[in-house]
């Protein structure tokens, strides 16, 4: 079998580099007046409308494994991850840079995999790639992305709106991507040092897409637009439904309940977590990374968000200082917590 070419990052320098792996990005926005290939970006705002920024960063050995997480997946998934935030605030996303802290262990193909799923992502998204910075790295790979995005200054959704007795809406179902997670780790430990390992994966693919692959979730900002509905708190869904609902009731002032029997939690994502001893629930509850959106609206919007059939209504906001809680279908109230198992009531 031939050897697969590798080509070391020296060979090519910092520049050569650059332009390697940007020369297939098209800017397709109006608003990206200038891109790659300058000291800086340039880009215009709409008229009447205001710029969002975000930043995310992706450490090796942290957030995640290259033993594992194929580069072109992994391109997509940090693209999803930063206009995730730009979602989270109703406002539609355009631009990204990229800078990337790169070892010597990585060859300049790996690389070229690396951005072959960015610029999928971008293209998927409509979003320009408009810069970047290329430096070494001693500690594995650092990815860190910059998300730009608009909106009319009267649309943009903070954490801190949500007022008493709005509904507390969903995208999609949760814990799936953490469950994706578990199972990729189980395999790495279960096949540490065989030879040709043959992962078990059959009948869990939805949950590896989950993890490896998110989508975000700009066809809810869409449908909202499309049936003005403007939420009223709104935020990603990247520490887990816990820490993140605790997060708009700390910025809202305000509580929470939501219902045991209306989370939704998907059936691979159940079966997989009985059968590695894991509560569904807690994966439901504490599992991150599902990039879905958590957003409130008022209570008189029930109906109309309903019909959109993209979210679930799984709860409502409470008084300040009521605390934010988690109601079984016997009454009880479990209280969350931002990690770890929900705590009963006192």
């Amino acid at each position: 079998m031939a050897q697969k070419k590798r080509t070391e990052i020296a060979e090519l320098g910092q520049f050569g580099l650059i332009d390697l792996l940007t020369q297939d990005f098209e800017n397709k926005n109006k608003s990206t007046v200038l891109g790659v290939g300058d000291d800086a970006a340039v880009i215009d705002i709409p008229q009447g409308e205001v710029m969002l920024t975000s930043t995310d960063s992706f450490y090796e050995g942290v957030d995640f494994d290259l033993t594992y997480f194929p580069l072109k997946h992994l391109g997509y998934k940090v693209v999803t991850a930063a206009v995730s935030d730009i979602l989270a605030m109703n406002a539609t996303p355009s631009q990204i840079t990229i800078s990337l802290g790169v070892s010597a262990k990585l060859p300049v193909e790996a690389l070229k995999d690396l951005y072959e799923g960015i610029a999928f992502a971008c293209r998927e998204q409509e979003i320009d790639l408009v810069g970047g910075d290329t430096r070494a790295s001693l500690t594995g790979l650092v990815i860190t992305v910059t998300a730009v995005g608009h909106a009319p200054k009267d649309k943009v959704v903070k954490r801190s709106g949500a007022k008493l007795h709005d509904l507390i809406c969903i995208t999609n179902n949760l814990g799936a991507a953490y469950m994706g997670l578990q199972l990729l780790e189980r395999e790495r430990r279960v096949l540490q040092g065989v030879d040709q390992p043959e992962p078990q994966f059959k009948g869990h693919e939805y949950l590896l897409e989950k993890y490896l692959k998110p989508r975000s979730r700009t066809d809810v900002i869409d449908a909202l637009r499309e049936e003005n509905i403007l939420p009223t708190a709104m935020i990603d869904l990247t520490d887990g439904l816990s820490s993140d609902l605790m997060q708009v009731c700390k910025a809202s002032k305000c509580g929470a309940r939501i219902y045991l029997e209306r989370m939704p939690i998907a059936r691979q994502t159940s079966e997989l977590a009985e059968e590695m001893h894991i509560d569904p629930v807690v994966a439901g509850l504490n599992g991150g990374e599902d990039y879905e959106l958590l957003f409130t609206v008022p209570l008189e919007m029930q109906e109309q968000v309903m019909r959109l059939g993209l979210v679930d209504v799984i709860g409502h906001i409470t008084a300040e200082g009521s605390g934010c809680y988690l109601v079984t279908p016997d009454g009880g109230e479990l209280k969350l917590k931002a990690q770890g198992f929900p705590e009963a009531k006192e």
